[in-house]
């Protein structure tokens, strides 16, 4: 009588397991290797990641706003005229762009002053970090508490 859950392998289901003289035994790792799914776009994922990031466009100060940064910054310089070697601290939120794709981030940064460069329009850090005018929103500190 023929065992059908074997299918006509009952002459071998007690056989020992062959092993190979000449090539050595695969390792567990290698052999669940082969089974892994094949990635036929190398990168493919990475770029559907980089696509569903997300990022803010950079919104233009209002008239208001610039006039208020605009005299900000006229404290700042008049202030490290008056005192060139007080360091004043402030903090600056401006507009990051994004290396990769359009838009950016709002980033915030909080440092001591070392010089405002008007040619260049940027305000340099004691840290050696530059910040461009131009994607400034805000500047807080200490120096302008008072101002409205």
């Amino acid at each position: 009588m023929r065992n059908e859950g074997l299918n006509g392998y009952e002459d071998m289901i007690d056989l020992p397991h062959h092993v190979s003289a000449k090539h050595p035994q695969m390792s567990l790792q290698d052999r669940a290797a082969q089974f892994a799914p094949f990635a036929a776009l190398s990168g493919h994922d990475e770029a559907i990641k980089e696509t569903a990031r997300l990022t803010d466009s950079f919104a233009e100060p209002h008239e208001e706003q610039r006039e208020k940064l605009d005299r900000q910054l006229q404290m700042l310089l008049a202030e490290m005229r008056k005192a060139p070697f007080r360091v004043p601290e402030i903090t600056v939120t401006y507009f990051q762009p994004d290396a990769r794709k359009d838009g950016g981030s709002y980033m915030s940064f909080c440092g001591s002053v070392k010089r405002v460069d008007e040619r260049q329009r940027q305000i340099v850090f004691t840290d050696g970090t530059a910040l461009p005018m131009d994607t400034m929103i805000s500047i807080e500190g200490e120096l302008f508490k008072d101002m409205g």
